[in-house]
């Protein structure tokens, strides 16, 4: 098995595939100052950026993480999460409260799809 890895930020791989499993690092909003939808939908969008590089895509994806800085927010994400999944191809996913790398942070999400065979 082969383990490809690119987009390097000089600290770590934003996306690394391993034996059919594409693996996205945690995203955070590029745009720090919105809301939690406005956040959630940067990073959904920078998501679907990434898989398109490694050649999935969201009806792809095999499971998702989500931290969120307050779980009080997780009606609002679930609101832009909604929008953006692929529902006959929705993830398993688990979501949880937890501190991010920095106080603008609302949310973060990780994302491992399955490249299908040729």
């Amino acid at each position: 098995m082969s383990i490809t890895r690119s987009d390097f930020t000089g600290r770590f791989c934003r996306i690394v595939e391993a034996g059919g499993f594409v693996f996205l690092s945690g995203v955070v909003a590029q745009d720090e100052t919105g809301h939690v939808t406005a956040q959630t939908r940067d990073v959904l969008g920078q998501i679907d950026d990434l898989l398109a590089k490694a050649g999935v895509g969201k009806s792809d994806l095999v499971t998702a993480n989500i931290w969120l800085a307050n779980i009080a927010d997780i009606a609002t994400m679930n609101a832009a999460w909604d929008e953006w999944v692929d529902r006959d191809n929705a993830p398993v996913r688990a979501t949880v409260e937890s501190k991010l790398a920095r106080p603008e942070f609302l949310v973060e999400i990780q994302v491992q799809a399955y490249r299908q065979p040729a």
